[in-house]
């Protein structure tokens, strides 16, 4: 892709990406690579913060009060949404100026190594042979809690039979997962795949339509009789109100860094995600239409 003018005003400085999460989780791995690409296009430093809390709400209310300069963006996924109608947070998607789709995770849950269950479908007779019920992580009213439930609701396993342990972020649970503190996480390659790797943790199946080149032997929760795919949509914000020139410039950076040959590759055989740009309009009827999904959806299983 051929490297185009920026515009003579933006950016003049340097440009900060706030994460609302913890530091090496997903969200965080694949921006910072794919702003480490896109900067060049700017021609100007990307500075990736993290900044968690309060279910992912703090790094995002950060962002919305700031200025709509294009100097302070989001990078997130459907938490802001899910906060939203979980009644934790004010705000939806629709109080940003989205910027770009681009990628969709592939979720995996998982267990540590040497525990009963080696697939996600024996998960069912576990909890029905266990006189306690089996632990879950979750971030509360995260991408992870919705697909427990979600996984829950296909499998015929009710919440009374479940425990679910509550998380600050993706890393904490990888650390409560190793200690064997908890039986289950849903996880993903970005955060996991050196784990899996060396046999520490265990990918108890992937929630795509497909197997992962990363994990090709790993079934589909599809292909263990549980009809489910699940992935966490990452994106970019900006304020609301920040110049339709300048999101189309931030736009045009982060399509210049997919376009590149070694981060497409790192994204799908390492990263376990789907390539999927969707510029400025593109993803703001994208998140619309994926929010008109989850009203019904987080209503149906309770997610409140």
């Amino acid at each position: 892709m051929a490297l185009a003018v920026a515009d003579d005003h933006y950016p003049q400085r340097e440009i900060t990406v706030v994460i609302p999460f913890g530091l090496g989780g997903a969200t965080d791995v694949l921006v910072r690579d794919i702003f480490e690409t896109a900067q060049t296009y700017l021609g100007q430093p990307v500075h990736v913060v993290n900044m968690p809390g309060r279910g992912a709400i703090r790094g995002a209310q950060y962002v919305r009060n700031a200025a709509p300069d294009g100097y302070t963006l989001l990078g997130s996924h459907q938490t802001i949404d899910l906060a939203y109608l979980a009644g934790l947070a004010s705000f939806s998607h629709a109080d940003f100026a989205p910027v770009s789709l681009l990628i969709r995770t592939v979720n995996i849950p998982a267990t540590y190594a040497g525990h009963v269950v080696q697939q996600a479908s024996d998960i069912e007779a576990l909890i029905h042979a266990s006189s306690t019920p089996p632990m879950f992580g979750v971030i509360a009213s995260s991408t992870d809690h919705l697909f427990w439930l979600r996984f829950f609701e296909q499998s015929g396993i009710s919440l009374s039979d479940v425990q679910l342990v509550r998380f600050p972020d993706t890393a904490s649970q990888v650390e409560a997962l190793l200690a064997q503190e908890i039986d289950f996480a849903m996880l993903n390659l970005p955060s996991a795949g050196s784990l899996f790797a060396s046999g520490a943790l265990v990918p108890l199946a992937v929630a795509g339509s497909e197997r992962l080149p990363g994990l090709p032997d790993v079934l589909t929760l599809r292909e263990q009789g549980i009809d489910l795919v699940h992935t966490t949509d990452r994106g970019i914000f900006a304020p609301a109100g920040t110049p339709p020139e300048t999101l189309a410039i931030l736009a045009d950076a982060l399509a210049y860094a997919l376009a590149s040959a070694s981060l497409r590759y790192r994204i799908t055989h390492e990263y376990g995600s789907l390539i999927d740009c969707r510029m400025l309009s593109a993803y703001s009827d994208y998140l619309d239409e994926q929010f008109h999904e989850l009203i019904p959806l987080t209503e149906r299983v309770h997610f409140k």
